[in-house]
């Protein structure tokens, strides 16, 4: 009998906020792929979703015959895939409180809340593996999964032809697609491969070292600085000096500005001449926002710099405190470091902020995305609109 693949989120959603209030868990980008297309790879098959009622439109679940319900929040390798390949109706795979796998038939479906049976017989795992557990975990492991990533896109490929005048490193660790431009390019992959997706652009004096990714249709602008590990989703433009940073897709960074040990979700904006800090002027460990404890917790991390949702953007010279988190659709511009905990609709900066109202939001919204020649759904606005009223209470700015 087939098996169905859908991917749950479980109480580590709450800990991936702000990037999970649009998406569930497996859509995040870490390395080149998003957890979702990497549990594709190796199971060679589609997968649906389990996640948040408000997303289940955009994100549904579709059910077959037999289900395997897998942990959205876990990155696969091949070993894992098998073990959770195996499993019969019943049988659970699990490593200490974390619940990996579960396999149903249709019969026990209505049984189930989030991948969690009474009477499942469970398996431990076997198989090393890595599962998101924070936003800070995004960036800190995107090395490891772009390394990954690298062999699973490029096993037994050729890559495209690069042109001489680029100066390169390793050349067996350098990948490029068809369509991939560049010139007069410094490319160091000696610590980590370079993939560079279709119809990528490179433009001339940037000095980029691996590992890295440069996900389809996405630019480097001239005489970028980029050290890895670093991911550029599809669609983004990148510019200025960049440090360990994950864009997801459809985000630009395209000018000067320092911007280190961070992650950039879709359809954002950083204006030129931002400023990112990823380390305390006493070199303490960095308190992040964390919205499942609604406080401020400690990373452990000395470098953490700014976590930016879906849709929000900053003017130019904007100054961001290490350990910054940004909420969905906020506008942040001024003069001063704004707070290091920017909710979700906000519009202002360090002089204060007010409520960015809903219709503003969705109009701008649709210009942003008509400019990709795409348009904003209904889905998406009735997303936006729960997200909205949701993230209110974070909203208190008398």
């Amino acid at each position: 009998m087939t098996k169905n693949y859908i991917l749950f989120d479980d109480n580590t959603w709450h800990n991936l906020l702000p990037f999970t209030f649009t998406r569930p868990a497996s859509e995040i980008r870490i390395g080149i792929l998003t957890i979702r297309e990497k549990w594709e790879h190796y199971l060679g098959i589609s997968c649906s979703h389990l996640t948040q009622s408000y997303l289940a439109e955009k994100y549904p679940m579709k059910t077959g015959e037999l289900n395997v319900f897998i942990n959205g929040s876990v990155c696969p390798n091949s070993s894992l895939a098998e073990e959770v390949n195996q499993l019969k109706p019943g049988e659970q795979l699990v490593d200490n409180e974390c619940n990996i796998a579960l396999c149903l038939d249709k019969s026990a479906i209505n049984k189930i809340m989030h991948a969690k049976l009474e009477g499942a017989s469970k398996k431990q795992v076997m198989s090393k593996y890595f599962a998101l557990k924070s936003v800070w975990d995004i960036f800190r492991h995107n090395g490891d999964e772009l390394v990954s990533d690298f062999k699973i896109l490029t096993s037994g490929r050729k890559s495209a032809a690069i042109s001489r005048t680029n100066n390169i490193i390793n050349t067996d660790a350098v990948f490029a697609e068809p369509g991939a431009k560049l010139e007069f390019v410094t490319l160091n992959a000696a610590n980590g491969p370079i993939y560079l997706g279709k119809e990528t652009e490179i433009m001339e004096g940037s000095v980029i070292r691996g590992p890295f990714a440069l996900c389809d249709h996405s630019q480097v602008k001239m005489s970028a600085k980029i050290y890895g590990p670093t991911t550029i989703g599809p669609f983004s433009k990148v510019g200025g000096e960049i440090n360990n940073v994950v864009f997801f897709g459809f985000s630009n960074k395209a000018h000067d500005g320092f911007l280190g040990n961070s992650v950039i979700g879709e359809w954002c904006n950083i204006g030129a001449g931002t400023e990112a800090s990823n380390l305390k002027n006493n070199y303490a460990p960095v308190k992040l926002w964390n919205y499942r404890s609604e406080r401020f917790e400690n990373t452990g991390l000395q470098f953490c710099g700014l976590m930016m949702a879906d849709h929000s953007k900053c003017g130019i010279n904007t100054m961001f405190n290490t350990g910054t988190v940004v909420g969905v659709s906020a506008n942040i511009f001024g003069a001063g470091y704004p707070r290091n905990f920017i909710p979700s609709f906000s519009w202002g900066g360090a002089a204060g902020f007010s409520e960015f109202p809903l219709p503003k939001v969705l109009e701008t919204m649709e210009r942003v995305m008509e400019r990709r020649n795409l348009n904003l759904s209904d889905t998406d606005r009735n997303i936006i609109t729960h997200i909205f009223e949701i993230t209110r209470k974070y909203r208190n700015f008398s």
